[in-house]
């Protein structure tokens, strides 16, 4: 079993007002996200299920066109290929989780100085 000290892992600013920290298991990508007010993600798809846990803060998650505010303890949770945005009403932490593992998520591990799988 692997055990991951987040704080040991590169900060990688992938869009302006999002940090994160990425690491993944042999079947899912985990992104530990620092969000300001006011970031947002584009809208976009991908073939994956994507769940966001909201920590602290407030987020608008938007999925097929339907908006909704996420909050801490609060789980929004989007389909496969399922269009979806985000954006920060306040500043806060998440933790985005992917199944299975992004095939665009070694790009984001290489940036983020993390290598190999765990």
């Amino acid at each position: 079993m692997a055990f991951i000290d987040m704080r040991d892992l590169a900060v990688w600013e992938r869009l302006p007002g999002w940090r994160g920290r990425f690491y993944r298991s042999e079947s899912m990508t985990f992104a530990y996200w620092e969000f300001d007010a006011g970031a947002s993600v584009h809208e976009h798809e991908h073939p994956n299920e994507e769940v966001w846990n909201v920590i602290e803060g407030e987020l608008e998650v938007t999925i097929d066109g339907a908006a909704q505010r996420a909050g801490p303890g609060s789980a929004a949770i989007i389909p496969f290929n399922s269009r979806h945005a985000v954006r920060a009403r306040t500043a806060g932490r998440a933790l985005v989780v992917d199944h299975p593992v992004r095939s665009d998520a070694s790009a984001d591990l290489q940036n983020a100085g993390e290598h190999g799988r765990f």
